[in-house]
This record gives C-alpha cells, sequence and structure tokens, in this order.
C-alpha cells in the first residue's frame, strides 16, 4: 500500500523541490550539491525540512544510490509538473512575440540524431529567435524525458504506451541487416531468416527500439539469435561489424554513407528491409505553445526530406 503525503503543499517552497529532484537525480547528496552549485550540508538541511515538513521519508539510501520512497515518487511527480507549468508559463509569455519567440526542448532518440539535426537546423533559420534545446537518448531516457515534461515533444519510432500522446508520422524508417562485404553471403540473393542462425549478432543495449525489433523479428520465425556483444551506440556497432565481429540489425538511416563507399553491405534478407516509421510524439496533456506547434508541423510536413537516401 502506497504512502500518503499528509502535509501543506503551501510549506514547501520551489527551492526545496528541486533540491529533492536533484538529490534522486544524482543519487547521492554530494551529487546534488555539485549541479546545484551548493555545498552538501545545504542539500541535507533542505531535505531535513522538507521530511519535517511531510512528516514521511521521502527518500532511501540503496546500493544505487538515493532512490524515492512511494511518498518520495508523489512528490517527485509534483516537482516535474511544476517545472513543466513554469516552462509552459514562460512559452506563454514567448506568445507576444508570436512563433519567433520562445524555447523548445526536443527529445531525439539515438538512432534519429542523422537527420533530427539538420531538420531542427533548417527549421531555426527560418526562426533565429526560437531557442531549440536537443535531448539525444535511447527509447527508453527519451520516453523518460516526456514522462518528466523535460521535452515538449519526441521524434521516435513505435510511440510510447506509459502515457496517452499525440502523435503524427513523418516519414518511412527502414530496418536492415548488414555485414561487412567479404561476409559470405554478401550478395547473394533471399536468404531466409533461418539461414542466419548461426550468424553472430551485435544489437544495442536494453532500451533501445531496434533491440526490441531485433527479437520481435526472432520471435516470429522462432529463432533465438547468437548475440556476440551488447554495444551501446549505432557508430560503435558500424565500426563493429566492419571489423568482422559480427552482423546487425540496425536502422537504414545510419548506415547510408558506409553503404555508398562499400564499407557496409545489406544482406538481402527475405522479409527485409523491417518498415517502420518516423514519429513525432508529445504528451497528450501538452498543448503546445506557437513555436512548437510551428516546428511540430515542420516536422510533419518537410522531415522526410531530410531522411537519407541509400
Amino acid at each position: 500500500m502506497k504512502e500518503k503525503l499528509n502535509f501543506e503543499i503551501s510549506r514547501v517552497t520551489l527551492k526545496q523541490l528541486r533540491v529533492f529532484a536533484a538529490a534522486i537525480r544524482a543519487g547521492t547528496y554530494s551529487g546534488a550539491a555539485k549541479s546545484l552549485n551548493v555545498t552538501p550540508p545545504a542539500i541535507s538541511q533542505q531535505m531535513r525540512l522538507l521530511e519535517d515538513i511531510a512528516g514521511l521519508a521521502l527518500a532511501e539510501k540503496t546500493e544505487t544510490g538515493l532512490q524515492p520512497t512511494d511518498a518520495g515518487r508523489i512528490l517527485l511527480d509534483t516537482v516535474h509538473r511544476c517545472e513543466a507549468v513554469l516552462a509552459e508559463s514562460e512559452a506563454a509569455l514567448g506568445v507576444l512575440k508570436g512563433v519567433d519567440g520562445g524555447k523548445i526542448t526536443v527529445g531525439v532518440v539515438s538512432t534519429a540524431k542523422y537527420f533530427a539535426p539538420r531538420v531542427l537546423a533548417s527549421f531555426a533559420r527560418e526562426h533565429p529567435g526560437v531557442e531549440l534545446r536537443l535531448l539525444v537518448g535511447n527509447r527508453g531516457e527519451t520516453i523518460q524525458a516526456m514522462q518528466d515534461y523535460e521535452a515538449d515533444f519526441a521524434v521516435m519510432g513505435r510511440p510510447p504506451d506509459q502515457f496517452e500522446v499525440a502523435q503524427d508520422v513523418i516519414g518511412d524508417h527502414p530496418h536492415v541487416i548488414v555485414a561487412p562485404p567479404d561476409h559470405p553471403l554478401a550478395g547473394q540473393a533471399n536468404i531466409a531468416i533461418a539461414d542466419l542462425s548461426d550468424e553472430t549478432f551485435l544489437l544495442r543495449e536494453d532500451g533501445s527500439g531496434t533491440r526490441m525489433l531485433m527479437r520481435r523479428l526472432f520471435a516470429k520465425v522462432g529463432l533465438n539469435p547468437n548475440i556476440g556483444m551488447e554495444i551501446g551506440s549505432n557508430e560503435t556497432i558500424k565500426q563493429a561489424v566492419m571489423a568482422g565481429l559480427g552482423i546487425a540489425l540496425i536502422s537504414a538511416h545510419t548506415i547510408a554513407p558506409e553503404s555508398r563507399d562499400g564499407r557496409l553491405v545489406i544482406l538481402d534478407v527475405v522479409g527485409l528491409p523491417v518498415m517502420r516509421q518516423w514519429f513525432v510524439v508529445r504528451r497528450n496533456d501538452r498543448e503546445p505553445m506557437p513555436a512548437s506547434r510551428a516546428l511540430w508541423d515542420f516536422l510533419v510536413q518537410s522531415g522526410a526530406d531530410f531522411l537519407p537516401r541509400l
């Protein structure tokens, strides 16, 4: 059963809420102190005051650092909502400047970094008064940024199902299996997925959409791929494939240059490419300000023009 907060929220200051969020984010009082440019005793004092007001423990020490209690999680959600409201208020003031004012934070899954920055750069040239902030992470990190109200919206593959979202399609997103040019299967036609059962696959870390897609692809045919290495970035996966450490299922948009110059080959596997789509996604409870709406519309109308071509 979850704990219930039993205190007057009006007695809590924004400073205390931000201290609490920083402590949880950093995992230690010293880490929070560094991020807020104060001393650890100052963090400790604010945490004590906050817990005294709440009458409940809000955080507990674990092997991985400070973690919120049930009561702490309720308060942490309050912090995120407060910060989101303040950001929206700032953006609302920017409405007076029209589309060419305000600030937009865009979450981008790491695979989308091969085209999203060029889209944003094109938008920025048309709207130089808009301040853009880019958050790049894997699928899990990008969803968390939206869930915590850190990102106004995100560019990603499959939209999240953890909360209600608004979404629009940007364009097609093919996934292919790549190998080094001297691989025995390079140049062969109509390769069955079953013929890859002895191959060593390189895959992304937990939380990656590409990793989830590969698992689903092989589960459909009842195969359990031989995993050689878990790698945290598409760039490193490409280098590892070129070095002969294995093959990989990867977004075709990440390997366009290497495919063109022959450093990587796309295997002609039956049923591939797996065609997904790029989406622009936001929380359903976040109404976009004019600048955010303009960028959203720009991504939907022109984003496909920036997708890499094989």
